[in-house]
């Protein structure tokens, strides 16, 4: 069987095979990149609610209404103090002039704060029209309100038209210049680690067309299964592919290094390391994969979205790791590491060097070394005390664009919600019983009857609570749980701010059942992979460890140094299926490298021989998979942000501390017992079985 399977994998990269597996992937790569086209982006506002939420189901009974086809921009024009008569003449002009970009011709009168010092003027857009035409009819808008604008006074363009152009504005070119600065920090770590003028070039190569050709697919799927994707998706998807994928060719290109130096042959070389690998490399990807895929029982759209291109990213970098590179790399000769080249029956310098002295003293102080990391990683968690969570519409950007800044003025000019008031659709034969409903919630609302069909009918609710508080969110259930209580009406309670309750619970319900589904397939895949107990919880116990610690490390960073007011409501979930998953990743090459080692060794000096071995690789993987994600904050979003901060943080914790500290001296104190019910038994009868020959003196090493 095993001569079978080196047979069968030597022949993706023997000396023929090489040049049909790079000719195929070619072709493959081809028809994707030539095929796949541009990713179909949702005009739907009811697609980003969660699913099932009521929000949703308002956005879509208000499209049977003339007003539910429109996309309102709303002009707020300001002056320290109070408008002059010279500025409200001026406004009234603007009125007059922004009609001809309304439909119908018609916009409303202006409306004055109270206080005299903000104007509103509401321009009804299309809600049909394309980005591009929505963009150009923004431009105009603002274009005509400045022009002419008496000294002194401000204008700003908001609503649901200023959002929507100014949020695809800051994303113009960001994922470009995302995909050249990951590339860059991929690029230069990988010349850093091999220190090599040109070895780099072959795994960058690689997985930045598995990259794009993931891109492709998912685009592809866009346009023929329904999947829903935006800018921040596909941007979290590349960093997936190029940190996991260089991941793994990190670690099957120190295998290859292992094997040139006990072949002469640089086939038979690939073919060890691809064998001795891929266990670890198909756990790790099938881990990651299998967490991404709970995503899709989440009720956030986004979390839906980023686990399915997700999955398609992971296939695509795990296939393009195990198929294309190792072809690709055997197409040259050990020249390509030059000049550290290895060398046949060279000593293998792991053994001596840096993580060979680090897992020693490890496993001489296992009980302090223990402690130690368990007392660091309880301080950096305790910051996860106070940690609040969910942004406003306005806090969503970390620069300040033009329809926040005219959302804020608004807001300080008028009763609180006034801009965006929530809205109520009912059956039109019980529209009094919904106003007098609504009327009578705590708070004091401003309850006024809008548009009517035969069937349906709009209520608008101005809540007085600010936007985003507890108390608007108390209000809204309120509002929803006395509607609700008419015989009858059918009501449903949406607009903005409901949409934002709405979002709030749908996220508290997706940590709840996704978090624990993580964990199951994290521990599944381990006690697979490792046939024991007491190693797969003791792993999946550190990693989330790491993730508090990070979290905690985090929210901290977040309050002092970066001023955020809270974590965006998805940021803890997907920081923690990505750490819990990309984390476990070095365990898993760590534990299955000892458990190679443990038989010829035992379990105390197996785990260091691994340290010894894994060390390097698996710190230059951390570091570099650290780096991708924080190359996230190139993007404007301060979710994105967040995110790329608290996994990148917990990945080198992860690697620096937890898996070359924590866990070594774990499994020094557990022993033989870490391996339980199981017991680590070396595969005999297999010739081509290489796995220890790098610990034996250089004399006795095989060579092809």
């Amino acid at each position: 069987m095993a001569r079978a399977e080196h047979i069968g994998w030597a022949m993706l990269w023997g000396p023929r095979g090489k040049w049909v597996t790079i000719a195929v992937a070619m072709v493959i790569s081809g028809l994707a990149l030539a095929f796949g086209g541009a990713s179909k982006v949702s005009t739907d506002p009811a697609a980003a609610l969660p699913k099932g939420a009521e929000s949703a189901t308002v956005v879509r009974l208000q499209q049977r209404l003339p007003s539910g086809q429109l996309l309102p921009a709303l002009v707020v024009y300001s002056r320290s103090g109070s408008l002059t008569d010279q500025d409200k003449a001026a406004i009234r002009s603007d009125a007059t002039l922004l009609a001809g970009l309304a439909v119908g011709r018609r916009v409303p009168p202006p409306v004055f704060s109270p206080q005299g010092d903000v104007a509103l003027v509401s321009v009804p857009l299309a809600g049909s029209l394309s980005n591009a035409d929505l963009t150009e009819a923004v431009r105009e808008i603002r274009a005509e309100a400045r022009q002419g604008l008496p000294a002194g006074a401000r204008v700003e363009v908001t609503g649901g038209a200023g959002f929507k152009v100014d949020l695809s504005a800051v994303f113009d070119g960001a994922n470009i210049t995302l995909l050249a600065v990951t590339a860059g920090v991929v690029a230069l770590l990988l010349l850093l680690t091999y220190r090599s003028p040109w070895l780099w070039l072959v795994p960058l190569s690689v997985i930045g067309v598995a990259d794009q050709v993931a891109a492709k697919i998912v685009a592809l799927l866009t346009r023929t299964t329904g999947l829903t994707v935006d800018d921040s998706t596909l941007g979290i998807t590349s960093v997936l592919v190029f940190g996991a994928g260089t991941n793994y060719a990190l670690l099957l290109i120190a295998r290859y290094r292992e094997q040139l130096r006990l072949h002469g042959d640089r086939h038979v070389a690939m073919t060890g390391a691809v064998r001795s690998a891929a266990p670890a490399i198909l756990a790790s990807s099938a881990t990651v994969t299998l967490a991404l895929g709970t995503l899709v029982f989440a009720l956030s759209p986004f979390n839906r979205s980023i686990g399915m291109a997700g999955v398609i990213g992971i296939i695509t970098a795990v296939a393009y790791a195990l198929i294309v590179l190792p072809a690709a790399m055997v197409l040259f000769g050990r020249g390509l590491f030059w000049p550290f080249a290895p060398k046949l029956g060279q000593a293998d310098p792991a053994h001596t060097g840096l993580w060979s002295r680090v897992g020693g003293a490890v496993s001489r102080r296992p009980v302090v070394m223990t402690a130690v990391s368990v007392v660091v990683l309880a301080v950096l968690a305790l910051g996860i005390v106070g940690v609040r969570s969910g942004l406003s519409q306005s806090e969503q950007f970390r620069g300040r664009v033009e329809a926040i800044a005219g959302q804020e003025t608004l807001s300080r000019a008028f009763p609180a919600g006034s801009a965006q008031p929530v809205i109520v659709i009912s059956r039109t034969s019980a529209a009094e019983q919904v106003r007098a409903a609504a009327s009578g919630i705590p708070g004091n609302p401003r309850v006024t009857t809008g548009e009517r069909t035969a069937e349906d009918t709009r209520t608008e609710v101005v809540l007085r609570a600010e936007p985003g508080s507890q108390e608007s969110f108390e209000a809204i259930r309120a509002l929803r749980e006395a509607v609700h209580a008419i015989p009858g009406a059918s009501a449903v309670v949406g607009g903005p701010e409901a949409g934002d309750l709405d979002e709030r619970d749908a996220a508290v319900r997706d940590q709840k059942l996704i978090i624990p589904m993580v964990l199951a397939v994290v521990l599944l895949v381990l006690l697979l992979l490792l046939r024991s107990i007491v190693a797969a919880v003791t792993l999946v116990l550190t990693v989330v460890a790491s993730f508090a610690a990070s979290l905690g490390a985090g929210w901290f960073a977040f309050t002092h140094f970066f001023g955020f007011p809270a974590l965006d409501l998805g940021v803890p979930l997907l920081s923690f299926l990505f750490l819990v998953a990309l984390g476990v990743d070095y365990n898993i090459f760590l534990t299955t490298r000892a458990r190679e080692e443990t038989p010829a060794l035992g379990t105390r000096r197996g785990i260091v021989a691994a340290l010894a071995v894994t060390g390097g690789v698996i710190t230059s993987a951390g570091v570099l998979l650290a780096a991708v994600f924080a190359v996230l904050g190139v993007l404007p979003l301060i979710t994105l942000t967040q995110i790329g901060v608290i996994v990148g943080f917990g990945v080198l914790l992860d690697t620096l501390l937890v898996r070359s500290v924590l866990v070594p001296s774990l499994v020094t104190l557990l022993g033989d017992r870490f391996w339980w019910p199981g017991t680590p038994r070396r595969s005999g009868g297999d010739p081509d079985d290489t796995r220890h020959a790098d610990l034996a003196p250089a004399g006795e090493r095989r060579s092809s």
